[in-house]
């Protein structure tokens, strides 16, 4: 996973509210659009940047595809995150 990629997934607001809807449990592509005033073509777009980024897992299931939440790649981004904050005592 490169932190690019994630980043630029989680630039866009329509994508970080299907991460949001991932928390509850894993989702149908047609579930997740059901939520939004958009075509499937650009949900799938999004999700396409999602599972790009890792961010998304994806399977399939008889003629449905489902989607969960990768918390893996989110802990990591917020691990590098703290990371990067410090603790406050680092000399400047």
């Amino acid at each position: 996973m490169g932190f690019a990629e994630t980043f630029k997934a989680l630039s866009d607001p329509v994508r970080r509210e299907i991460l949001t809807l991932l928390r509850g449990g894993r989702l149908s592509a047609g579930e997740i659009g059901a939520h939004f005033d958009m075509t499937g073509a650009t949900i799938s777009y999004h999700l396409g940047i999602l599972k790009r980024a890792q961010l998304v897992f994806e399977a399939k299931e008889k003629n449905f595809i489902y989607y969960s939440l990768n918390t893996s790649v989110v802990e990591e981004v917020m691990l590098w995150l703290t990371e990067l904050k410090g603790d406050g005592n680092d000399a400047q």
